[in-house]
């Protein structure tokens, strides 16, 4: 199954805040067997947002969506969601009772504004927040999270856990590379599509270096019993084509 990530929010394209989402989302899938197959950032714009989630409510895949959900005129999310499926939102009556049980000692009491994080498009499901219980949503394939870390994070694990456990394949991909010294990336090409055309379990990559030091690390990612022979044949072409090259260190 496609796993995809949609992040939100001007902050992070204007650099006011640097993103964290992506990274995690990665190291949560990987250590349950999941490759992230594509991420989109997006800024606060309501004509985007909604354009984006009406391409990606027609697919399959699994989305996870990051930011926006508040009631704060910057958050757009919830709103463009229920404009993209087309349909209303509406006062979800778990998440009100989760509102209420958040607010029931505040002074400030259960106001309309916070009421209104309870809105969802019409359809929805909550995904509990076990940070301050203000939850998220899920509509179709869509997971729809908030921007703070410390609440979307666990979210994120725990619909991964609850909806996606049978997906889950730990172990199922592995990573091995080396570094090729004295070569160009174009000197490397015709052997990384032989290998690519052998192995078609994995995938062949190339991540050229010029500082401090000029290398290429060379290596192949994907099915376990593919990557040890992959990469064994592409040892075998670098050394035929007489370049220097070492084991890379493992992170």
């Amino acid at each position: 199954m496609n796993f995809g990530a949609i992040i939100i929010g001007d902050e992070i394209l204007s650099g006011k805040r640097k993103d964290g989402h992506l990274a995690k989302t990665i190291e949560t899938f990987s250590a349950r067997g999941i490759q992230l197959g594509w991420v989109h950032y997006l800024g606060d714009d309501p004509s985007l947002i909604t354009a984006t989630l009406k391409r990606t409510f027609a697919g399959e895949g699994v989305v996870f969506s990051f930011g926006g959900i508040g009631a704060t005129p910057d958050d757009h999310t919830r709103q463009c969601a229920a404009d993209a499926a087309g349909v209303t939102l509406k006062l979800h009556p778990h998440a009100e009772a989760e509102i209420r049980a958040r607010f029931v000692n505040d002074p400030k009491g259960v106001t309309p504004q916070r009421l209104a994080m309870g809105e969802f498009p019409v359809g929805s499901e909550i995904i509990p927040n076990p940070y301050n219980r203000i939850p998220g949503f899920s509509y179709r394939n869509h997971y729809f999270l908030p921007g703070f870390p410390e609440m979307a994070w666990p979210m994120m694990a725990w619909v991964l856990d609850t909806r996606y456990a049978h997906l889950f394949a730990p172990g199922s991909i592995a990573e091995s590379s080396i570094i090729v010294r004295e070569a160009g990336e174009s000197q490397l090409i015709e052997l990384m599509k032989d290998c690519q055309a052998r192995y078609p379990l994995i995938k062949v990559f190339s991540l050229p270096r010029v500082q401090p030091e000029r290398f290429i690390e060379l290596g192949v990612r994907g099915n376990p019993g593919a990557v040890t022979p992959a990469i064994a044949a592409l040892k075998q072409g670098v050394s035929a084509l007489g370049f220097p090259w070492n084991d890379a260190p493992r992170p």
